[in-house]
């Protein structure tokens, strides 16, 4: 049977690719992009099966262009995972710590461990990806050199730790969402295990047309995770709303679903999957 094809942004080894184990399992093909938008794209062209995309990080906050992808392209949320962020450091197997004289990552992974780098008097090389630093310290056996990168990428390229989880703050969390094509969904064929799903709407500029909306849930017991505004580019100093939902009667969901549309403008849900699990 053939791999999985999963889509992801980054490179082999990258938090994608550890998040896409962590859901899927070991065993599938990465289908690596160098952008968000490519890997819309290879989900759409079908060079890929299914998707992984980042939609938020607990210290960074929402990546607000991919809510604009979910909203304009004809995808279908089928999933979450949650994954912790842990930058190591890693180096050649007969590398030692004395033997550093450089660092290379992508600049946010240097800024997350920089209270591990700051009395080391290593020099720092900003990267364009976390894996593929780690990569390149393989490929060209650099003996002063080490990367800071996930775990996953010292088991493809033959690495070893010698020294985990140097980043700061150690509660650091990404949210992917797991997505498909519409056509390739069929309706209710996760029912009985669903309970969240995400969505999107505009309101009217009058008051109290906000809460309208919101208020239907609390109608029927719908917890809200997730409400994020974003400009409608194509209207200036309007916002559309990314809304995710947890609930425990799907029915129940149902008649909310309804009655949000009624008061609010072309409500649409993209995605109704099962709760993600942290990784």
């Amino acid at each position: 049977m053939q791999s999985m094809r999963v889509a992801i942004q980054g490179y082999e080894g990258c938090f994608h690719h550890i998040a896409a184990e962590g859901f899927f399992g070991e065993g599938i093909r990465i289908v690596p992009c160098a952008t968000f938008r490519g890997v819309v794209r290879a989900l759409e062209e079908r060079s890929a099966d299914t998707a992984l995309m980042a939609i938020e990080n607990s210290i960074a906050g929402s990546i607000l262009p991919n809510y604009g992808l979910l909203q304009d392209r004809r995808l279908r949320v089928v999933g979450e995972v949650y994954l912790q962020i842990r930058q190591n450091l890693l180096v050649l197997p007969d590398v030692e710590l004395e033997d550093i004289r450089e660092v290379w990552s992508h600049p946010m992974a240097l800024l997350q461990c920089a209270d591990y780098l700051d009395d080391k008097g290593w020099r720092l090389v900003e990267t364009e990806d976390t894996a593929l630093s780690a990569r390149h310290v393989a490929e060209q056996g650099a003996r002063n050199a080490a990367a800071i990168a996930g775990e996953l990428p010292a088991r493809l390229f033959g690495l070893k730790v010698i020294a985990p989880e140097i980043n700061t703050i150690r509660n650091n969390h990404t949210r992917f969402m797991v997505l498909r094509r519409s056509e390739d969904c069929k309706e209710d064929e996760n029912r009985d295990t669903i309970n969240k799903a995400s969505m999107f709407f505009q309101v009217g500029h009058h008051k109290g047309s906000l809460v309208s909306v919101l208020n239907t849930m609390e109608r029927y017991n719908i917890n809200m995770t997730k409400l994020q505004s974003y400009p409608v580019p194509s209207d200036p100093f309007h916002y559309l709303f990314h809304l995710d939902m947890e609930f425990q009667d799907v029915w129940e969901y149902r008649e909310a679903v309804m009655h949000m549309s009624a008061v609010s403008d072309g409500l649409t849900v993209y995605g109704e999957y099962t709760k993600g699990r942290h990784i």
